[in-house]
């Protein structure tokens, strides 16, 4: 009799029955593996070992896969804060019920909080049993979600080689014109989280940011701001056993005549508007003539009176708007590393 966790475990934990079948799986044996809890049987003629709330288990049993923002976080990607369930469905897949409603029903907090994409056949023939492809989903999490957290996304799937830069190349193309823009934001030397969204929340304000700047040392600066301030913005689980090391690294920094800042992950993720103070603070001692990204464009002040006091305070009247979206030239440029100068 066949191990049928076994041969769904092998499968990445979903299995439709027809692959089961084919490797020596027969009706009785799925019946009593389900019946024995072995297996749960997410839709009809799925099979998983997976956790009934997991992403993927959801997916199934709404009738799709994983797509967008969903699939990236299933792959491990840099995403902050939970979203939504994106799910991918055919075409020809009903609109007006779940394909689950015929049996099992999901429990109400399960059924919240999906939203369905309904893809052609170039999208639903490819990919994996539980999710579309990784090109797929990062051109709907481009067209979907925000800019930072866009960014974040292509950040990781180009850092971690997941997606090489000709693959890159190709997924610019595939995006509607207005979104092309997206390849000048990218930076495939980004090494984390929050170093990809203080990157880009510093460029959305103006502000000149470049990536990965070599010291005397050898040791790269996560971001070199306005050419005079330097930040690391890796997270304290990388930190607690390098105390030592983070002190000489600071002191480079003062030695290569930046003001250095180290805020933690944390404070990039949920005290933002502290580090923007902090940086554009430390930007206008060191460069008091200097507007923001040396942008000549203003716009009207911001509503957070208290950050807008201290940057008048500081010497700087006015913010600039946040940079138009660059040509499609400009955009597949973006994709080369950041000077190491």
């Amino acid at each position: 009799m066949p191990d049928i966790a076994a041969l769904v475990r092998s499968l990445d934990g979903m299995a439709q029955k027809q692959q089961l079948v084919r490797r020596g799986a027969r009706d009785l044996d799925l019946t009593r593996a389900v019946k024995q809890g072995d297996v749960i049987r997410a839709r009809q003629g799925w099979y998983t070992t997976l956790p009934e709330r997991d992403p993927r288990v959801r997916a199934v049993r709404v009738g799709g896969r994983l797509t967008g923002i969903s699939a990236v976080i299933a792959l491990g990607g840099w995403v902050l804060d939970e979203h939504p369930l994106h799910v991918s469905l055919p075409t020809n897949a009903s609109r007006s019920r779940s394909q689950w409603d015929r049996h099992k029903p999901i429990a109400a907090s399960n059924t919240r909080g999906v939203i369905r994409h309904w893809d052609p056949p170039d999208v639903s023939d490819h990919g994996t049993t539980v999710a579309v492809s990784l090109m797929d989903a990062l051109i709907r999490v481009v067209v979907d979600e925000p800019l930072e957290v866009a960014v974040a996304a292509l950040d990781w799937a180009t850092h971690t080689r997941m997606l090489d830069l000709f693959d890159f190349e190709a997924l610019l193309l595939k995006l509607p014109t207005n979104r092309r823009y997206i390849g000048r934001w990218v930076d495939p030397e980004c090494e984390s989280l929050p170093e990809s969204l203080a990157r880009t929340r510093l460029r959305m304000r103006g502000h000149s940011v470049r990536g990965q700047i070599p010291l005397r040392t050898g040791e790269r600066i996560d971001l070199v701001v306005d050419e005079c301030v330097a930040i690391e913005t890796d997270g304290e689980q990388f930190h607690l056993a390098s105390f030592e090391r983070d002190r000489r690294k600071d002191a480079e920094i003062a030695i290569a005549g930046l003001h250095g800042l180290r805020p933690s992950a944390r404070m990039v993720f949920h005290e933002w508007p502290l580090v923007e103070l902090a940086v554009e603070t430390a930007v206008a001692i060191r460069r008091p003539g200097l507007r923001f990204g040396n942008s000549g464009v203003r716009i009207p002040a911001r509503r957070n009176i208290r950050i807008n006091s201290a940057l008048r305070r500081a010497g700087i009247a006015q913010i600039p708007e946040f940079p138009k979206a660059p040509s499609l030239g400009e955009g597949r440029r973006g994709i080369r590393a950041a000077p190491s100068g």
